[in-house]
């Protein structure tokens, strides 16, 4: 009988505080999700807690890698993993990523095979009224663009996975109409997800797996009735190389059951691959 194909389960959550999350609860989430791999966003805390807070949410036995943001409280992302690294890189040599807290690189051996990098993000917010916030995250973008190609030219697997604060289609939030021109719902930000899809081959891997247009939101306002009524946005990813996302089986994102259950304003998204 042929062995039974290995699987690895890769969330990307925007914690919005890794403290705040362990104080209301992740652990009950990270308990039954079966991940292999964890990235963080928004962890904003300092590099000397992180792998305590680590073990208190997801238990002993994960590798980290954490990028702090030199503004305290800020940011801070994190790549945490059952397999071992084999290189960690924060893009300190990167203008755009040098200790913002937004990057983080983790290479690892595939259990059949292969390197596998995983990169962290965190992508600015941005407003659109105001240009040189916008100008910032595009070239954040830009940056972005230039590393991941840099990455996949030797013929690795490259997963980009994080809170990329961008809808990228209509489908992809519930007021889409009122948020046009806006930040997250920008035409020059959206064109940067074009190019990824269309001219560089890379994988939106929820999307790649969905039966429609609609995809599950990731992230509803903590304001009025927002989570209640489903009114949200769809801005954590995971994009992946083609050959890579291939081995993608399920994608899932794990809302809450209720408002008091939240332990952020974002939920996780999972993705299984057997590569």
């Amino acid at each position: 009988m042929p062995s039974r194909r290995a699987t690895l389960t890769v969330a990307t959550a925007n914690v919005n505080g890794l403290r705040a999350a362990a104080r209301k609860d992740m652990a009950a989430w990270a308990s039954g999700c079966g991940a292999d791999i964890v990235t963080l966003q928004e962890v904003r805390a300092p590099d000397e807690l992180v792998a305590d807070l680590v073990e208190q949410v997801l238990g002993p036995g994960w590798h980290v890698a954490h990028a702090e943001a030199n503004a305290k409280g800020r940011a801070g992302v994190a790549v945490l993993s059952r397999l071992p690294f084999t290189r960690t890189d924060a893009g300190d040599g990167i203008p755009s990523f040098a200790a913002t807290g937004r990057w983080q690189e983790a290479d690892l051996e595939l259990p059949g095979g292969g390197t596998l990098t995983v990169v962290c993000a965190y992508a600015h917010t941005g407003d659109a009224d105001d240009p040189a916030r916008m100008a910032e995250k595009l070239a954040w973008f830009d940056a972005a663009t230039d590393r991941l190609q840099d990455l996949r030219a030797d013929g690795r697997h490259v997963l980009f996975a994080g809170d990329l604060n961008v809808a990228h289609r209509d489908s992809d939030l519930r007021n889409w109409k009122g948020n046009r021109n806006k930040a997250g719902c920008h035409p020059d930000e959206r064109a940067r997800f074009d190019r990824w899809t269309e001219d560089l081959g890379w994988v939106d891997v929820a999307r790649s797996l969905s039966e429609d247009e609609h995809v599950p939101y990731t992230w509803w306002s903590y304001r009025g009735q927002a989570f209640d009524n489903d009114t949200g946005w769809r801005i954590d990813y995971q994009f992946a190389t083609p050959e890579f996302a291939a081995s993608a089986t399920d994608a899932r994102v794990d809302r809450a059951a209720t408002y008091a259950e939240r332990w952020s304003d974002h939920a996780p998204l999972v993705v299984t691959y057997a590569p």
